[in-house]
């Protein structure tokens, strides 16, 4: 039986937990940490903090609210968003994060991914792509919260990540994300099966059987959802239970 993890994803931007679709149109949705303890007492399996704006002004804001979070949460902690350095890592593990995702500035320098996981290990570099699809079976790395292309083919991208020494990749479908219409399972299953490390499927769980689909079709290992959590349609008890449903083991029983 496959073992799953269930991610609730707070995209923040300054203080405030936000929203949106195909990551724009971005709308405060309230405190972080209200929704975050809210998602530890359902049972979250792991929480996802991305600060989407730390890339544009050159640095990542999420210090305190991770330190506060890490005070009375006690799952691991993922924290994305304008890292740019091994130093930048050394902040963030202090504050309370557990794992650290490098987009943008691992696409202008790879060699970073290798500095990280030396020193830190490979469980605590996570790869953080957002694709967007080009065509039938292509899609394209993008940064900056889904506004600049990088010329990097999604798949090719993952694996050789995974060779500098990412331990795992964080999968958003610009695509998808924000429109509850599901997930790309295509480009979920594509990455999933070029590497050997975990996925995390995140952009457009939208109902139930959606986590069944991106783990059985897509081989996802773990799924980040916001907008069905944050907008309370739907909660991780009921998600663990479709999960068992499918024939799904949870880290949380």
């Amino acid at each position: 039986m496959k073992r799953i993890r269930l991610i609730p994803r707070l995209d923040i931007k300054g203080p405030n937990l936000i929203k949106g679709v195909h990551l724009e149109g971005l709308r405060v949705v309230g405190d972080p940490q209200v929704f975050a303890r809210r998602y530890y007492e359902q049972g979250a399996d792991e929480l996802l903090y991305v600060d989407v704006v730390a890339s544009l002004y050159g640095r990542n804001n999420l210090h305190d609210i991770v330190a506060r979070s890490a005070r009375d949460i006690f799952v691991p902690l993922t924290v994305t968003g304008g890292i740019r350095s091994v130093d930048d890592v050394v902040t963030l593990l202090r504050s309370g994060a557990d794992k650290i995702g490098v987009n943008t500035a691992a696409t202008k320098r790879p060699e970073l991914i290798g500095e990280i996981a030396r020193k830190f290990g490979s469980q605590c570099m996570v790869l953080s792509i957002e694709a967007k699809r080009m065509g039938d079976g292509r899609w394209e790395a993008y940064t900056d919260n889904g506004r600049e292309r990088t010329g990097l083919d999604v798949i090719e991208w993952a694996k050789r990540a995974v060779d500098l020494g990412a331990g795992e990749i964080l999968l958003t479908s610009i695509d998808q994300e924000g429109t509850r219409a599901g997930f790309d399972l295509p480009l979920v299953s594509s990455v999933s099966r070029a590497v050997s490390v975990p996925v995390i499927a995140s952009g457009g769980m939208g109902k139930l059987d959606d986590i069944g689909s991106v783990v059985l079709e897509g081989a996802a290992d773990a799924v980040a959802m916001a907008d069905v959590l944050h907008y309370q349609r739907l909660t991780i008890p009921q998600m663990r239970a479709a999960a068992h449903a499918a024939g799904l083991a949870t880290r949380n029983a």
